[in-house]
């Protein structure tokens, strides 16, 4: 996600200097008109404004607070952008740290994928004071589309509305799996069901732009099953901590935790669905006319 967000950055007239834990990446980094260096801090050492994109609230903590951290590097007067899909709990920490140097915060985890970083048509949940989203709105729309930013809220709302709507993608692939399944064994014609389902009052963005991949057989391996757990347990905790009624979506979290246990921390958006498959003795790809 990175290297494409880095990429537009560049083509926008931005000086940017990056860097990753993989150090192979310096060439596709320096291809692409950015300067390369060799450690997140030295990153942060030159920058006005540090944006992250990493796999996960651990990462952001390492990154940020560990040894040679980022934080202690940041210019006073800097601002920090977080994309990271994270948790608003831990998400908090990390901010109040950082505000505490008196370095602005915002947080914009991304909605879609390599395609729409390249595409610069990304959806952002942005989280932070509205002052500094306006600062930094110019540089926010050379990421994403302008009309897919979003300020949900100050600090934490951006990582919460995230979350929010991983769950309920991963729920409508859980309901719209079962449905296929049922569907399939009664000896529906799945491609003509799906084409009945998009035009109804059913219809989701999942049945409209994922159900095809999943018909062919692709679990979307851009995205690794323990970060889905990772995520789904983060915003289930959250239902737990303010007492609101989540059974469908700890049940959401329980199928994919038991996939995780059968498949193990490998990339797949949709092996949930594998794990529903093999329960059925079904594969929804096969036998398709």
């Amino acid at each position: 996600m990175g290297l494409p967000m880095c990429a537009n950055l560049v083509r926008a007239g931005y000086a940017v200097t990056a860097g990753d834990a993989r150090a192979e990446r310096e060439r596709a980094v320096t291809g692409c008109g950015a300067r390369w260096v060799a450690s997140a801090a030295e990153v942060a050492a030159v920058a006005d404004v540090l944006i992250t994109v990493l796999p996960g609230p651990g990462e952001v903590r390492e990154v940020m607070a560990g040894p040679g951290g980022v934080l202690a590097a940041l210019p006073l007067a800097a601002t920090w952008i977080d994309m990271t899909s994270s948790s608003p709990r831990a998400g908090r920490v990390m901010a109040a740290a950082a505000r505490a140097r008196g370095i602005a915060v915002l947080e914009a985890p991304v909605g879609g994928g390599v395609p729409q970083a390249r595409a610069a048509t990304l959806q952002l949940f942005v989280g932070g004071d509205s002052a500094v989203v306006e600062r930094h709105r110019a540089l926010l729309e050379v990421l994403a589309d302008p009309e897919r930013i979003t300020h949900v809220g100050g600090p934490g709302a951006g990582y919460l509305a995230k979350l929010l709507a991983n769950l309920l993608w991963f729920g409508q692939a859980i309901a719209t799996a079962e449905a296929l399944l049922l569907a399939r064994r009664a000896g529906l014609d799945l491609d003509v069901l799906r084409q009945a389902l998009m035009a109804s009052a059913a219809s989701s963005a999942f049945i409209r732009r994922d159900l095809g991949a999943l018909l062919d057989g692709d679990y979307l391996t851009s995205f690794g099953l323990d970060r889905c757990c990772e995520e789904l347990a983060a915003v289930t905790a959250l239902g737990r901590d303010c007492d609101v009624p989540f059974e469908l979506s700890a049940l959401v979290e329980r199928i994919h935790q038991r996939a995780l246990a059968r498949y193990g921390a490998v990339d797949g958006e949709l092996l949930a669905v594998a794990l529903l498959e093999e329960q059925a003795g079904i594969r929804l790809c096969d036998g398709r006319s």
